[in-house]
Formats: structure tokens, sequence, C-alpha cells
């Protein structure tokens, strides 16, 4: 295991269909509407933005976000500034509604992040999770008000 790198999986039931969950997930500079952790997302350009993330530790992280697929069912982006690695959606239809898998893969940057790597592990997955579950609850209000 490297200190440093995280993996993350986390699977969200929405009661939508692909299409619409696509159509939110695509448009990262809404996330902050409707996901209390993303603080913000500044478009730079069609395929990039700059994006600072904050769950319940009192940390803000920022990012680099670039496209890397944009396909009807798959959104993958790569991450760059205090998190280096990658994010990706791939959403398949689960009945009337949509399996929406979200996996991560990224490694600390920041001197803090990484001299806590070890010691505070536990803290940061629980953390991710956190921020998780309040993402898809976030999703799911959005997707239900139309």
């Amino acid at each position: 295991m490297d200190r440093y790198r995280y993996r993350f999986r986390s699977v969200w039931r929405l009661a939508a269909p692909p299409d619409a969950v696509r159509a939110v997930l695509e448009r990262a500079e809404e996330y902050p509407s409707w996901w209390p952790q993303v603080r913000e997302v500044v478009p730079v350009d069609d395929t990039t933005g700059a994006a600072r993330f904050r769950s319940l530790l009192p940390y803000d992280l920022f990012v680099t976000v670039r496209a890397l697929r944009r396909e009807p069912r798959v959104l993958e982006v790569a991450l760059h500034g205090d998190l280096e690695g990658w994010a990706r959606w791939t959403l398949t239809p689960d009945g009337t509604g949509t399996r929406a898998l979200y996996e991560q893969e990224a490694e600390v940057r920041t001197p803090l992040l990484r001299a806590l790597a070890v010691p505070g592990r536990s803290l940061f997955r629980a953390n991710h999770a956190w921020m998780m579950r309040r993402g898809r609850r976030g999703l799911a209000a959005r997707l239900s008000s139309g």
C-alpha cells in the first residue's frame, strides 16, 4: 500500500434515468448548489475547472479538474493540485432508475496531508464517506425537484 494513495468507491442508487443523472453530473460548476462539500467550481475552459472541497475536517482541498472521458455512461476527470489522480462516474440503468458508481484514485500532495497520511488514514476515509453520503442525498433531491 502506498501511504499517500487513496482509492474510493461508492455506489449511489438514484430514482432517475441515466440520462437525467448524467445531465446533472456533467455540469460540475453547479455541484455546490446540491453538494455542500463541493464549495466552489470555477470553469477555466470547456474541459477544465478549478474546484475547492471541504467535508467535516477543517481543511480545504484545491484541485484542477480536467475532463478525460465524456461518454453517455462514463464521465472521468484527472485531478491535479492537493490531490493527484482521477475520478470517474459510471452510470448504468437500474430498473427505472440509475446505479451511479463513483471511483477515485488519488495521491495526497500537500505536506500536511502527507504527514498525516498514516495516523489520519481512517479519519480521512470516514471524512470522504460522509461527503459521499451528503452528495448522494443532494443529487437525489436535485433530481426529484427537476
